[in-house]
């Protein structure tokens, strides 16, 4: 099992390659970028559990690309280590303000940033700030973004499910079930990247469920696209026999279907909120709406 997922920024190839091979050695998964923007494109398709971040980039500073992800409501929530040869009180201050969790300077002990890196991933992960299966914000920053909708004119809340997956579970087990979990939140956050907006959050609520807020006006094409991408992928993780007939066959003889996604949308153009309560009950109530369509159209 991984310790969690590291994106190292750094344009020197020396130190980036070391710091793969060190930290894979350690039971991290460890992507390098070598320039700022692709380090934010790489954030925006699938979010790591820390960013090591050089300050001296080629094409953006580390400033820029710290600044850049803690505006942006998909990626404010990392945690970052910013790794520069400055040692100016005036520069790790700069790092800090705009949101940097921690700073060392080169060269550095390479023991010392791995429990930096360790005890800010574990941190993050005891305040319930992200899920340790798909590496999506959780309970509390989902609820912080609840919160902040209720300041807002134009939005949409989308809670999404994964029906049938317990089933799987059951027949397949927890690894097989985990991979179909890192799998949704892959074509989650890529339906968001190409249909959404920069201030479009996604979490993870529950054990199969998930929650999309968004700013777009495309949100109902969101959900369909979801849905078609899910239906498409999601065969690869049956077998060839559960394929075939469409579904897992119980030891009663019952036949569960092919597990698929089922949505309830609320939005502020439709409907006003008094509460975020309302918010969630509603959307899981048009959720389950949702299935029983399904289950009767199927």
């Amino acid at each position: 099992m991984s310790n969690g997922r590291i994106l190292i920024v750094e344009d020197d190839f020396d130190i980036s390659n070391m710091l793969r091979i060190f930290f894979t050695g350690q039971g991290y998964n460890v992507e390098v970028a070598a320039r700022g923007n692709d380090a934010l494109d790489i954030c925006r398709k699938k979010l790591p559990d820390l960013i090591v971040l050089d300050i001296m980039l080629p094409d953006m500073d580390g400033y820029a690309v710290c600044k850049e992800l803690r505006t942006t409501t998909r990626t404010s929530h990392i945690p970052i280590i910013f790794l520069t040869q400055r040692d100016e009180r005036s520069d790790r201050i700069a790092g800090l303000e705009l949101g940097a969790d921690d700073y060392i300077t080169k060269p550095f002990d390479i023991e010392e940033l791995k429990l930096r890196v360790r005890t800010a991933i574990n941190v993050h992960k005891r305040l319930n700030m992200t899920d340790p299966i798909t590496g999506l914000p959780s309970s509390r920053l989902i609820e912080e973004q609840l919160r902040g909708l209720m300041k807002l004119d134009e939005w949409a809340y989308v809670q999404i499910g994964i029906d049938y997956i317990e089933p799987f579970n059951d027949a397949y087990g927890f690894v097989a079930r985990d991979e179909v979990m890192r799998f949704t939140g892959m074509f989650l956050n890529e339906i968001v990247d190409e249909y959404g907006t920069l201030d479009d959050f996604i979490g993870h609520a529950s054990s199969y469920t998930f929650v999309l807020i968004t700013m777009s006006n495309r949100v109902q094409e969101m959900v369909d696209k979801l849905r078609q991408r899910f239906n498409d992928g999601i065969l690869a993780h049956y077998n060839f026999m559960d394929r075939e007939q469409g579904g897992i066959m119980t030891s009663d003889g019952r036949l569960v279907p092919i597990m698929r996604l089922s949505a309830g949308i609320v939005s502020s153009k439709t409907q006003r909120f008094s509460d975020i309560r309302e918010i969630t009950e509603t959307a899981a109530e048009l959720r389950r709406l949702d299935k029983e369509k399904q289950d009767k159209n199927n």
